[in-house]
């Protein structure tokens, strides 16, 4: 038996026809009569029997109706149970974010949403490789995520949202000879020793287009997926390395160059399984991180000068 079965079975108590059943429902009596055979199927005693022309309930028919009334409470109360909690404003929402993402956007995340009948936030940093991004939405509400614009699309398991197209620059100590320069290209920076991230993350796929466009291979001396890390590396002279642009805090020994000849940009986005917007809360901070994203973007003030000092942290 279902809910709809049950429903027919208490309107044909109350109104005392098929006909009338059919005509309150707004479907055809074969349809009424339908559902009631299939009912009738899973009950061992007559539910229904002629009164005349009529179909009347038995009295087996009748104590069920009276439980169908019992089963269609609970479930609006069910329904208005799933309804509170879909719409309910400061529920928790679960976020995780990489890196560099999560020191750019959990700071204003946490002061855009402070307060009474805000959601209550509960930040993770998770650092995994590309393909392991979907699995988290398993865990999370909402997960912030990195690719590089050639690389696959997310799969469709999940809802994917840009927060950030964000270009990828090389970063120099200040007083390296390649940073009076506007802009570098790969053969600028082929022959100098590199700092980059461990293989599988998104990052490597632009190191290994610099050594394609350049003709050789990049001396790669030192691995380290901390970007906050890699700047203090890249100004005690350990390397040159490739850096976010925005999401970043500056470093004042550190200075980034575009770099052409290469596509050197990195998507920041937002994934989740589709059922998790259905509530309130997520909602809120999904519209958040978007906020905080324009205002980022809108910190940038163009191409780094020779004589700036900024570096971004993974």
């Amino acid at each position: 038996m279902d809910e709809r079965q049950l429903r027919i079975l208490r309107e044909l108590g109350e109104l005392g026809s098929v006909t009338a059943v059919a005509e309150a429902l707004h479907v055809t009596p074969s349809a009424i009569s339908q559902q009631l055979r299939l009912l009738q199927r899973s009950i061992p005693v007559p539910l229904t029997e002629r009164a005349g022309r009529r179909v009347v309930l038995t009295d087996a028919g009748q104590t069920l109706a009276g439980a169908a009334i019992e089963v269609e409470t609970a479930l609006a109360r069910a329904r208005h149970a799933v309804t509170d909690f879909t719409e309910q404003p400061d529920g928790e929402v679960s976020v995780a974010a990489f890196h560099s993402a999560a020191s750019a956007f959990f700071p204003p995340l946490l002061r855009s949403l402070a307060g009474p009948g805000r959601p209550c936030l509960a930040l993770a940093d998770e650092d995994v490789t590309q393909d392991r991004f979907p699995v988290l939405t398993r865990d999370y509400d909402l997960v912030v995520a990195h690719r590089l614009d050639h690389a696959p699309p997310w799969p469709r398991t999940v809802i994917a949202g840009t927060l950030l197209r964000e270009p990828l620059d090389v970063a120099l100590p200040v007083g390296h000879p390649l940073a009076s320069n506007r802009q570098l290209s790969p053969r600028d920076v082929a022959d100098q020793p590199w700092i980059t991230v461990h293989d599988g993350f998104p990052l490597m796929a632009t190191i290994e287009a610099i050594a394609s466009v350049a003709n050789r291979r990049l001396d790669i001396v030192h691995r380290i997926n901390e970007f906050a890390v890699v700047a203090e590396a890249v100004a005690a002279g350990g390397g040159l390395a490739l850096m976010p642009r925005w999401t970043a805090r500056p470093h004042p020994d550190v200075v980034l160059r575009p770099l052409s000849g290469v596509q050197a940009r990195r998507h920041i986005d937002v994934l989740h399984r589709p059922e998790r917007a259905a509530r309130k809360a997520v909602r809120t901070v999904l519209a958040e991180l978007h906020r905080a994203a324009a205002a980022i973007q809108g910190r940038d003030t163009g191409t780094p000068q020779p004589d700036a000092g900024t570096s971004a942290g993974l």
